[in-house]
């Protein structure tokens, strides 16, 4: 199988794919969103126009392993009026201001009866946390703290126009098939308010990724997820339990935007094909962390759930809940830039070119190296920097070319990029010195 052409994506890359990924953020930062709901819907919407995405309604009440859907929320307005008439707080202003899935409420409070149900961060004074009540009936506001500081004694006009009902959780997915229904799975949480980094990043990234490889014939076939943290997770993994075999590869992605050195984040197995693929991106790029798997983070969490036991690791640039703006208003559009966004995209179709591309080649002639030169192999090298391909890379790939080592496995013990390897392959294949193990 052959790496792809950076040629092949074509307009994407011609029109500039960074910034096409950020215009993407850009669009759904906006949007209120939450597990439930409107916004994941108008969400759905958008990058529905990127790619043919199927969507499905899990109905509040239905049983997901341990978990029940709760009822669906959503918000229209909500405010905090002061003693002198003025907004304190509204949630049009920023959409953090408000307790995710907050029940409604509207009364006259004192300050003091108040403050409970205020949230700030006193170490980030001027910044708006992000705070949910998902499973338990709550209401509140986010504030900058700064702020909360300045309000005066007094009786404050509260309320929030929310809406609790029984509904639906709603997910959407897009497979593209490959040649086999071996299966990868590319997934990102939907859940988020206006949150740059998490994940709008994610989001945007993943569509753009998909619409990349749709006209593309592959081998694998690849599923993308666009579901609700750990409850959007399980409904997918409730409904599709008699399919999960299939997934021979897997990663989460969040955070994906911002400036930092990529991290991946293993899978509970450790040494599954996606950890060692990744492994290999990874190890020559300065700064970049390789992460072992524990179970708290995103939806790794439940694919790596020991009844599943899935090889699906996660991939970011910060990791989240590291970096002082996670989770907070300073996770802004500023916070993501096109050209990380880009890196994170040219990372996965790395590693993309390795599962397409891996194969375990057979040295048809092992004893003693085959005489290259009167094959006019040396010269058609060209040089390593013309050619990608170097001597070694032919020296190795025929040295480990027994029949049990794929070209992932000769990349892990050489040290040489993938693609130059497997460029020395086809190149000592077309020269009938090599053929793959198992069809000779």
């Amino acid at each position: 199988m052959e790496c792809i052409n950076p040629e092949e994506l074509g307009p994407l890359l011609s029109s500039g794919l960074g910034q096409q990924i950020h215009a993407l953020a850009e669009r759904l930062f906006p949007i209120c969103r939450s597990i439930t709901g409107d916004g994941v819907r108008r969400t759905l919407d958008i990058l529905s126009e990127h790619v043919d995405l199927a969507r499905h309604e899990v109905p509040t009440g239905t049983q997901l392993f341990d978990w029940t859907v709760p009822r669906e929320w959503n918000i229209r307005s909500a405010s905090i009026i002061g003693p002198d008439g003025q907004k304190v707080v509204d949630f049009a202003d920023s959409n953090l201001h408000v307790v995710n899935y907050s029940i409604p409420f509207k009364g006259t409070l004192t300050l003091d009866e108040l403050r409970p149900h205020i949230h700030t961060l006193p170490e980030q004074p001027q910044l708006i946390p992000y705070r949910t009540a998902y499973y338990t009936p709550a209401w509140g506001f986010c504030m900058a703290h700064d702020r909360l500081a300045e309000m005066p004694d007094g009786l404050y006009r509260v309320e929030i126009d929310a809406e609790l009902k029984d509904g639906s959780l709603t997910y959407g997915e897009y497979l593209h098939r490959g040649e086999t229904e071996r299966e990868f799975l590319l997934s990102a949480h939907i859940c988020h308010p206006s949150l740059a980094n998490d994940n709008c990043s994610g989001l945007a990234l993943l569509a753009t990724l998909a619409r990349s490889l749709k006209a593309r014939k592959t081998r694998c076939s690849y599923r993308f997820l666009f579901a609700p943290g750990t409850i959007g997770a399980l409904a997918w993994l409730s409904r599709n339990e008699e399919r999960v075999g299939l997934i021979d590869h897997g990663l989460v992605m969040s955070c994906v935007g911002d400036a930092a050195a990529p991290a991946y984040k293993r899978s509970r197995r450790g040494d599954a094909f996606i950890d060692r693929a990744m492994a290999h991106v990874l190890g020559g790029r300065a700064g970049a962390k390789l992460i072992d798997f524990s179970p708290y983070g995103y939806d790794e969490r439940q694919y790596c759930s020991p009844g599943f036991n899935l090889p699906v690791g996660m991939f970011q640039r910060s990791v989240h809940g590291t970096f002082p703006e996670y989770h907070t208003s300073a996770d802004n559009l500023d916070f993501i830039a096109p050209q990380h966004l880009e890196d994170s995209f040219r990372i996965l179709m790395d590693v993309i070119d390795i599962v397409e591309g891996d194969w375990t080649p057979l040295n048809l002639f092992p004893k003693g190296e085959p005489q290259l030169g009167r094959r006019g192999l040396y010269s058609a090298l060209g040089g390593q920097k013309s050619s990608g391909i170097s001597s070694m890379a032919l020296l190795w790939v025929l040295n480990l070319a027994d029949g049990q080592h794929s070209l992932l496995a000769m990349a892990e013990r050489s040290g040489l990029p993938f693609r130059e390897l497997a460029a020395a392959a086809r190149l000592l294949s077309d020269h009938g010195l090599l053929a793959e193990a198992g069809k000779w």
